[in-house]
């Protein structure tokens, strides 16, 4: 459980590091991430930078930048933060954007399929369906 000097700490990181890729970092592949979280271990030794892509062709060319980035970034860090130790950054892409459209895409078949059957039978899907699907995902 991250404390809530943690989640500060997480939230200037992600302000100022968006802020440097996109004004102080010369590289035009490291303006085109976009951050998305920062998640810092509590003895701050290290710092893992999640960031998505509008474009994923350049994903490769993107991810070299931003790690040959990281050393650059925590000196610029290290000048802007007051903390004792700035973490290492270890920079990773976020695909948490696309499994959550896969899903939302899994449920939309899913609701056409329940239409099609409801439009066939022409009444409302019954009980034991739903009793079958909530027994199919309960845990013992």
């Amino acid at each position: 459980m991250a404390t809530y000097r943690i989640d500060r700490i997480n939230k200037e990181f992600l302000r100022l590091i968006s802020e440097m890729l996109q004004t102080r970092i010369k590289r035009a592949e490291a303006a085109e991430a976009v951050l998305t979280r920062v998640s810092v271990s509590r003895d701050l030794s290290y710092a893992k930078v999640f960031y998505t892509l509008i474009d994923q062709d350049g994903r490769e060319k993107v991810q070299a930048v931003l790690d040959s980035a990281a050393g650059p970034l925590r000196s610029m860090l290290g000048k802007e933060m007051h903390l004792r130790t700035i973490p290492e950054l270890h920079f990773c892409y976020d695909d948490s954007e696309n499994k959550a459209r896969a899903m939302d895409e899994l449920l939309d078949r899913v609701a056409e399929l329940d239409a099609r059957q409801k439009a066939e039978r022409g009444k409302a899907p019954g009980k034991a369906w739903i009793i079958c699907a909530w027994r199919s995902t309960a845990r013992p």
